[in-house]
């Protein structure tokens, strides 16, 4: 979710509401947004994937495949944070690109990422709307998928300054996984859920999966800020903390446990 500082920038307000729309969203879906006259890819707004092949489609892809994905889908500065995470989970450094070699997988990945000056709250389209064809392609040709977002501490019903996930979706044995991983590293999770960030509707994208579930992790601002030592969009991928390493190599582990269950 986006906080309510990011969404107070937008000058023209809320839209009038759609079926299933956030009530401040400007976009009642991907479709909507692409077609909008004077957005352009690339400059005011990026889309990032990863699908990675199978040996009997591409022999001569060496790392195979995966049952799983990873999502962001408020990434750049929407919410910010989430990409340079939605990375590093997948399995890739967020500066470099680099795989992993941790022994966890690499997984596929599909992001949107905000790209403008100001004001990239207005490029927010609720996960039950999101419609974007690789993110629905990638999601349903796997088991699981987790989604990465960011929220306030209010969102998360926990004390300003908390930093603190919400763990969500249907999937409910890689939430349990999640929330194991994540107490070994010492990472705070909200023990109650609020269900506008909860990730419990079907149409949510991380749980249109062949499964049909998937786990959703809200983390809170001050966790996001907690991750980088320079909280800007060129900065944040080199200045990555422990805190962030903690995160991602709790989350790979539980997906990894997931994936062999």
């Amino acid at each position: 979710m986006t906080s309510a500082e990011d969404r107070a920038g937008d000058p023209d307000g809320p839209r009038p509401s759609r079926p299933h729309a956030h009530p401040t969203d400007r976009y009642g879906s991907n479709t909507e947004l692409y077609a909008t006259a004077g957005l352009v890819e690339g400059v005011g707004y990026a889309l990032r994937c990863c699908h990675r092949c199978a040996p009997d489609e591409q022999p001569d892809c060496a790392t195979g495949t995966t049952r799983t994905a990873v999502l962001a889908p408020h990434g750049g500065g929407i919410e910010v944070g989430t990409s340079e995470l939605c990375l590093a989970v997948a399995g890739y450094h967020p500066a470099t690109l680099e795989p992993s070699t941790d022994g966890k997988g690499l997984h596929h990945y599909w992001m949107f990422e905000g790209l403008l000056d100001s004001g990239n709250a207005a490029l927010h389209v609720t996960s039950v709307n999101c419609d974007d064809p690789w993110a629905e392609s990638i999601c349903g040709g796997v088991r699981h998928a987790v989604a990465l977002h960011g929220c306030t501490t209010r969102q998360a019903g926990e004390p300003d300054g908390t930093a603190a996930v919400v763990i969500g979706g249907l999937d409910a044995g890689l939430r349990d996984l999640l929330r194991r991983e994540l107490a070994t590293v010492d990472i705070t999770v909200a023990r109650r859920v609020n269900r506008a960030i909860d990730g419990t509707s079907p149409r949510n994208i991380c749980n249109r999966t062949a499964s049909r579930a998937g786990a959703q992790l809200e983390l809170t601002t001050p966790l996001r800020e907690a991750m980088f030592g320079t909280n800007t969009w060129d900065g944040r991928k080199h200045t990555t903390r422990p805190l962030f390493w903690d995160f991602v190599a709790a989350t790979r582990t539980a997906l990894a446990l997931h994936a062999d269950a």
